[in-house]
């Protein structure tokens, strides 16, 4: 069973940039489409962005278009989300998630992911 460990998450004041990387272990992520879905305090997890298994496609939330960028690197069983302008509402704990296909839709939910990371905090206070 693989396992997905993220990292980087912290303190940031609004307008400032966070990457947190999500490492995928004891597999290869490379037939694997990724995602990041934040959950904000109080709040369910919200879906912002997947890239899939060639890192040739990529799909976004409109809360974050234009402010994240989701990356990957194979070689390195890797995936990252730049986060541009960060805004208090941003703050969230930050999950990475795998799913055993390819491809993103345009939009995910959290039932299209079978495998989950332990999430990192990112908090953007000002």
């Amino acid at each position: 069973q693989y396992q997905l460990v993220e990292s980087g998450g912290g303190l940031v004041q609004p307008g400032g940039p966070l990457r947190p990387p999500c490492v995928l272990s004891r597999s290869t992520m490379d037939y694997y489409a990724m995602a990041w879905f934040p959950q904000p305090p109080g709040k369910e997890r919200e879906w912002v962005s997947c890239i899939d298994s060639s890192g040739g496609t990529t799909n976004y939330g409109d809360s974050v278009k234009g402010r994240f960028t989701i990356s990957r690197d194979n070689a390195k069983n890797t995936v990252y989300l730049q986060m541009n302008s960060l805004k208090p509402e941003d703050t969230a704990i930050y999950y990475c998630a795998a799913r055993g296909w390819e491809y993103c839709n345009d939009y995910m939910l959290p039932r299209d992911f079978g495998s989950w990371g332990q999430g990192t905090q990112v908090t953007v206070f000002s």
